[in-house]
């Protein structure tokens, strides 16, 4: 068979990141990729990324999916792509997050828009192009809103469930990418599919809007410093977020469901959406928080609503101790209390999701995909990543 070659918007984010990973590492198999184009928008060297070194790696930076006309779009993406034309494979992972809801949802279309067409028009080659969307697909960000309707959306969450409707719907911007890639691709060569992730648990090398796998290491991290070893530390959440059911989706397995999912699919499965997870069944953080807590030496307990503890404003308080670790340690600095991060996101996550969630993952494993992980085969890998690129510090392993 012969090779083939990924191009990847959206590579340095917390799902980007490890799709050039898995393909660095030969996944599937050895002999399968011969190129990878890692686009992103913010500059990020070779060194930093953490990705192997492999000539077949190509990062490209700073290209603007909104600037320009397409034609300009297509000339620079052609200029710093080299090979872009032997391109068999494009996977959509950027985004650009807005907190004006209505200018996010038309840059998101753009974007896409516009990144599709650029590689229609660029790579003779293609075969597959991959959407990645969420779990707003089933209304799980509307929180107490979310759909609980028996005929409609309910759990588990599948694939074949009706789309949101009314305001909610009309402000979801996967619809209209959707819609106009179902059009757009009606009548090309290449095929396309779109997947659904949950709470993405990932390592990223630059700093991200919304990394939970990132503040929770900064925060158990700083927790085990101040708090010393073997300390108790209760769920930053709520009783009824402790024992909410959900899948949670760590980016290395995103990538290879996707990557099979791209490879595999017959021709007649053409435009079909896909849950994507670490495993068929769900978890809580009931189970999950004990083994986190277990990595920095902690003993994890259930939430303390008599001593509530919010992860943001532990960190803010304890901003001091944070920088001493840094210089300790030789950490990269400002990760702890980035602008680039959206602060309180992980309140709405540990605390506002309180409700089941979970995903029937049947449609995934029904196409020959085999692998599942373990809470801390995802966690565990994160935290890892991130004492290696020195972002936690190395006194945390047990």
């Amino acid at each position: 068979m012969p090779r083939k070659s990924a191009l990847i918007f959206g590579a340095s984010g917390v799902s980007g990141w490890s799709f050039v990973n898995e393909i660095l590492h030969d996944y599937p198999k050895e002999g399968t990729w011969d190129k990878v184009h890692a686009l992103t928008n913010r500059p990020l060297k070779k060194e930093d990324s953490h990705w192997p070194d492999d000539t077949r790696l190509n990062i490209v930076s700073g290209i603007d999916l909104l600037k320009g006309s397409q034609e300009e779009l297509e000339d620079e993406i052609r200029s710093k792509a080299d090979g872009v034309e032997k391109v068999t494979h494009v996977y959509y992972l950027a985004y650009k997050a807005n907190t004006d809801i209505q200018k996010e949802l038309t840059d998101a279309v753009n974007m896409f828009k516009r990144s599709t067409i650029a590689m229609d028009h660029l790579s003779p080659a293609l075969e597959f192009v991959v959407l990645q969307t969420g779990a707003k697909m089933y209304g799980c960000h509307l929180l107490e809103n979310h759909p609980q309707d028996p005929n409609g959306i309910h759990v588990p969450l599948e694939e074949s469930m009706p789309r949101l409707t009314g305001t909610w719907g009309d402000l979801l911007f996967y619809h209209p990418q959707l819609d106009w890639l179902k059009q757009y691709a009606e009548d090309k060569a290449w095929s396309w599919c779109e997947t659904r992730p949950d709470i993405i648990i990932g390592f990223v090398p630059n700093q991200n809007f919304y990394s939970l796998g990132t503040v929770l290491g900064i925060y158990l991290s700083l927790f085990r410093a101040v708090e010393g070893g073997g300390a108790e530390c209760p769920f930053p959440g709520t009783e009824k977020s402790w024992v909410a059911k959900s899948n949670d989706s760590s980016s290395d397995m995103i990538a290879r469901q996707t990557i099979h999912l791209s490879l595999t699919l017959p021709k007649d499965m053409k435009g079909e959406g896909f849950n994507v997870a670490d495993a068929k069944n769900p978890e809580s953080w009931s189970t999950k928080w004990p083994q986190l807590c277990r990595y920095f030496g902690l003993k994890g307990t259930g939430p303390n609503e008599a001593e509530e503890r919010e992860v943001r404003k532990y960190i803010q308080e304890h901003l001091d101790t944070w920088k001493e670790l840094e210089a300790r340690y030789g950490l990269k600095k400002g990760i702890a209390n980035s602008d680039l991060t959206f602060k309180g996101f992980e309140f709405f996550l540990l605390i506002q999701f309180d409700f089941d969630r979970e995903y029937d993952m049947t449609k995934m494993y029904d196409t020959g995909f085999k692998e599942e992980r373990t809470v801390m085969q995802a966690w565990g890998g994160v935290f890892d990543r991130m004492v290696d690129a020195g972002i936690i510090p190395p006194n945390v392993l047990n």
